[in-house]
């Protein structure tokens, strides 16, 4: 049996995910702003030290995996706004770099962060957010955000996404992960009943866009499909599964975007790709 982290413990697919691993024996650490093992707000760099520090005195020095499941969705206000780039981004980046020692201290452990088909279903969200996010500047990406007015907090969502999205790509291959035998990888649920959607579609202008969207299969998708999935993808079966994001969403991405992936390397790129390759397989 394993010992795993699981963020968002508390409710949706965390709560869901915890459940699991619990039933089939597995220790696990949660981390939520109420009702956790470990206490704590992820929206600020003190709750993140908390979460961070607590695991690790928890686990011992020694974690089998990691579910990265705590986040936020648009909502009204400027804290809010500001909240959800600080859960959703790095909340989950320092989480994991923290973590990153007991990680690789198991045999082969693996982790699962949530993303979100946001990533490629909304339109026009802004470069220099993603880019602000992944330099780790909050304050730049908050003021890029700011002139979409009442669509800041969409933009700032879906900017999260793609931003710890190309986190988990960047960093699975990297010596520090895959070379330590950690398995890093990302799922990318569409509209899922969890609270986090319950509260959007409660207000009357989130409800309209969300029931907009297209789901070729219909309806919502269920926090405890999902919570299958990332139990899945902590199990012996994803043994080989790194860098990977997968959407389940009812097929929205599909239908958004068929013909953009799978999408050709150009021979210029793979060539400097092999070479950044070799150089780090020589260090």
């Amino acid at each position: 049996m394993g010992t795993y982290a699981v963020t968002g413990s508390a409710s949706g697919m965390g709560h869901e995910t915890t459940q699991r691993l619990r039933a089939d024996g597995h220790t696990v650490i949660g981390v939520d702003i109420k009702d956790a093992d470990i206490v704590a707000d992820l929206s600020t760099p003190h709750g993140r030290e908390l979460a961070a520090a607590g695991v690790l005195a928890a686990c011992g020095g020694k974690l089998d995996g990691a579910v990265l499941a705590a986040g936020l969705g648009p909502g009204p206000g400027r804290e809010r706004l500001r909240q959800i780039g600080q859960v959703n981004y790095f909340g989950v980046v320092e989480s994991l770099v923290a973590w990153r020692p007991a990680l690789a201290a198991a045999d082969r452990a693996k982790v699962v962060v949530v993303a979100s088909n946001s990533t490629t279903t909304v339109p026009l969200v802004p470069r220099r957010t993603v880019k602000a996010l992944l330099a780790h500047d909050a304050d730049k990406a908050l003021r890029s955000v700011r002139p979409f007015g009442p669509g800041a907090p969409t933009m700032m969502y879906a900017a999260s996404k793609i931003a710890v999205s190309r986190w988990v790509r960047r960093h699975a291959v990297l010596p520090e992960w895959a070379g330590s035998g950690i398995r890093l990888n990302a799922l990318a649920p569409g509209a899922i009943m969890t609270p986090l959607l319950q509260e959007q579609l409660a207000t009357p202008r989130q409800a309209k866009a969300v029931r907009s969207f297209p789901v070729p299969l219909g309806g919502f998708g269920q926090a405890g499909h999902m919570a299958d999935w990332m139990c899945f993808m902590l199990s012996e079966s994803a043994e080989f599964l790194c860098g990977s994001v997968i959407f389940v969403d009812g097929g929205t991405d599909a239908y958004f975007r068929p013909d953009d992936w799978p999408k050709a390397l150009p021979a210029r790129g793979l060539l400097g790709y092999l070479r950044r390759y070799r150089r780090s397989r020589s260090l």
